[in-house]
């Protein structure tokens, strides 16, 4: 079932505080969605819609902790957190200089500025509050895609899709791509924009959680108009997709697929299936490309592996990274990967040569359970720390 309905804009208010995550909340508890599970019970409440939008000043620095003393940490709090904050995927507005980040159990979107690290909160979507695994979890917008000149935020509560003004930061018109009662099966998990053919992909389930997708396939949205998002067509993968990267030059869309472990590439006007891989892991997980020189690089759980895909497929490189690899990402201006283990506690910065070998540039602390990574702009990395609800903007010194 898909049916629309219109958001409300966001007013501005300005806080003059910051509330600092309680110590005592933080319990190695589930990270996002995808250890949701786990997390403890009344750690968070039942969050209804708010309407407004929250601005907060630049976090103060933290200090690093690294092993390589070329890298500086800063941590940005989000508003309000008080504890453990889902936070699954985020992205990097190249245009505005923008991290969008959804933040699911506070009802909202925060927008980091690049420049100033000023967090202004987007309200407005729905929540629910759901059983996983025996605990209570709080589910909102958890994913997020940039558009021409709109954001695309997925929320697995209301399983709709809505467009947001990557400028005015103004809530839009939303789409619902299934009834909520079909459950996070059907709900959204990745959504991606594809240029090439002006529509927004979306694979549906939680496949860490053991959550398959319910037809194993991708669903796609009509983003001609970027604001009004129409139902298209969907195709069946044969698997439950994980992780994605697009290649604009070649008219490809590379996924996971969590049931048998490999890598595909999908041509995104035929929507057939090109090729397939297998980089060595046994759960694949995030994906980045090198869109000039062709190579991906796929997430293990704890190793990154490149893969030639312009000459193909063949496996040309690997870096161990410590255990608990997510989504990774690659600055393609500097040759840079990013991989963030939640396990080891660590962000491994590396280099990518010509031939898609990698060396590391550095070893950077971060906390146990930060996961998720994004390459920004000035050679900046941001990591995605639930536990304790927070941002690190790691910089170069």
């Amino acid at each position: 079932m898909i049916s629309t309905h219109r958001g409300v804009a966001p007013k501005p208010l300005i806080l003059a505080t910051v509330t600092r995550p309680n110590r005592s909340e933080l319990t190695l508890a589930a990270i996002c969605l995808v250890l949701a599970a786990s997390m403890p019970s009344g750690s968070a409440g039942v969050f209804g819609l708010r309407r407004d939008a929250i601005t907060i000043g630049p976090a103060s620095s933290a200090s690093a902790r690294s092993s390589s003393p070329q890298f500086n940490t800063k941590e940005i709090p989000l508003p309000g957190a008080n504890g453990l904050v889902t936070l699954d995927y985020f992205a990097w507005d190249r245009s505005t200089r923008r991290l969008w980040v959804p933040a699911g159990n506070m009802a909202g979107v925060d927008v980091i500025d690049g420049k100033t690290d000023e967090v202004t909160r987007i309200t407005g979507f729905q929540t629910a509050k759901v059983e996983l695994r025996g605990k209570p979890v709080i589910l909102g917008p958890t994913s997020v895609t940039i558009g021409r000149g709109v954001v695309y935020v997925g929320n697995r509560a209301g399983s709709s899709i809505c467009a947001i003004d990557a400028s005015t930061l103004k809530l839009g018109d939303c789409i619902r791509i299934a009834s909520p009662s079909e459950g996070l099966a059907a709900a959204p998990d990745g959504i991606v924009y594809v240029a090439p053919t002006r529509e927004l992909w979306v694979t549906r389930g939680a496949p860490p959680l053991g959550i398959a997708s319910p037809d194993q396939s991708i669903t796609i949205l009509d983003a001609s108009v970027p604001s009004k998002l129409k139902p298209k067509t969907k195709f069946s993968l044969g698997g439950s997709a994980e992780g994605y990267a697009v290649d604009e030059r070649r008219g490809l869309f590379y996924t996971n697929l969590e049931e048998s472990g490999q890598t595909i590439a999908i041509d995104v006007r035929s929507h057939e299936i090109v090729s397939r891989w297998r980089s060595g892991c046994d759960e694949p997980r995030g994906l980045a490309l090198d869109k000039a020189r062709g190579f991906l690089f796929v997430a293990c759980s704890d190793r990154v592996v490149s893969l030639d895909v312009a000459h193909g497929g063949q496996v040309v490189g690997s870096i161990a990274t410590g255990d608990g690899l997510d989504n990774i990402d690659y600055a393609e201006t500097k040759r840079t990967l990013y991989a963030a283990a939640s396990k080891a506690a660590t962000l491994t910065i590396a280099r990518v040569d010509d031939h898609g070998s990698l060396s590391r540039l550095g070893l950077v602390p971060t906390a146990t359970g930060a996961r998720g990574v994004v390459a920004g702009g000035t050679e900046t990395a941001y990591v995605a720390d639930p536990v304790h609800g927070r941002i690190l903007k790691i910089t170069p010194r």
